[in-house]
């Protein structure tokens, strides 16, 4: 299977970014009647209407999705956020970002290559920061030696994967959406360690974007 080309890149889908606003998937179904329905709330109630465009603009807000470049060669940052982890588990190096509800929720691919394994685990919806999250709802989606994890939290009721088994994507492309912010980690191949990373806990990354490891 070919590998899907990311939407967000190249001159024509800068164009369309220009002119409209890209939202993730089920971002427009909930955003377009909200802003329908301000249009005729407006004249008959300005204060229905007003709320029912704030509500449109907020769910625009969440599910927007940016067009973005990788800044240099190396596995990329799945994730808009903070680095949260950094944690050594038997041989390998855990990092996980912690998503805000501020920050854009679609997660990219960090390298290319193939998606061998996808799974969902049924969880609580704790805090994403916090150690009963280990609990969460979860996807995690295995490349190889590189294996990422889409982790719900406290306000994310809703994890969308983008790819499945048997699907080649492409570095920095979208693999999925977790709604209203949450957990990415990255379990990176045997051989990683701190040493090799380009970023720290608290550091800020952006999904696609940011390298985490140069080499």
């Amino acid at each position: 299977m070919r590998a899907r080309s990311d939407p967000g890149a190249g001159p024509r889908a800068g164009r369309r970014l220009r002119l409209r606003l890209r939202l993730a998937p089920g971002g427009r179904r909930l955003a377009v009647p909200l802003a329908l329905a301000a249009v005729p709330a407006t004249l008959l109630a300005p204060p229905v209407g007003a709320l029912l465009a704030a509500l449109a603009a907020t769910v625009a807000f969440f599910y927007r999705d940016p067009g973005r470049s990788p800044e240099g060669p190396g596995v990329l940052a799945p994730a808009d956020g903070r680095v949260s982890v950094i944690r050594e588990e038997d041989d390998r190096l855990r990092v996980g970002t912690f998503m805000s509800p501020l920050d854009v929720h679609v997660v990219r691919a960090p390298a290319r290559g193939v998606v061998e394994a996808a799974s969902r685990s049924p969880g609580g919806n704790w805090p994403a920061f916090s150690k009963e999250s280990e609990r969460n709802e979860r996807v995690t989606l295995s490349y190889g030696p590189v294996e990422q994890t889409l982790v719900a939290g406290a306000l994310a009721r809703r994890i969308t994967p983008y790819v499945g088994p048997g699907v080649e994507v492409a570095r920095g492309e979208r693999v999925g959406h977790i709604a209203f912010g949450s957990r990415t980690d990255l379990l990176l191949p045997p051989g990683v360690d701190r040493a090799d990373l380009e970023v720290e806990v608290g550091d800020r990354v952006r999904a696609g974007e940011t390298v985490l490891v140069g080499r």
